[in-house]
């Protein structure tokens, strides 16, 4: 699976977490929670680096309008540590890809 793909299904089930854990939701996104998505989607999808892309906290290109950010930011504080128990594989995966197992381990 490419990277921009992976990047989009961990950004789709962190974002739902947080939206079923904090506003309630059963199926579906809130309204604020559908934009955000389709917003780090569109983010995803235009990145310079392409495939090759890292991390975005870690880019030197900041394409997140600033409270787009800080919002990305709180679902990703909020859903990270909880992916271990939810979706490990997906976030064995994701560790790997930004190749900081080794910093979550030691």
């Amino acid at each position: 699976m490419g990277n921009i793909k992976s990047e989009k299904l961990t950004v789709e089930y962190m974002i739902a977490f947080y939206c079923r854990k904090n506003h309630r939701t059963k199926e579906l996104l809130c309204e604020e929670c559908e934009r955000l998505k389709e917003y780090a989607f569109e983010r995803l999808e235009k990145c310079p680096f392409g495939e090759r892309k890292t991390a975005c906290k870690d880019c030197k290109v900041h394409c997140y309008k600033p409270e787009m950010r800080d919002r990305i930011r709180q679902i990703m504080r909020y859903s990270g540590p909880r992916m271990i128990i939810y979706h490990p594989i997906d976030f064995l995966k994701h560790l790997v890809r930004k190749k900081s197992l080794s910093q979550f381990l030691f």
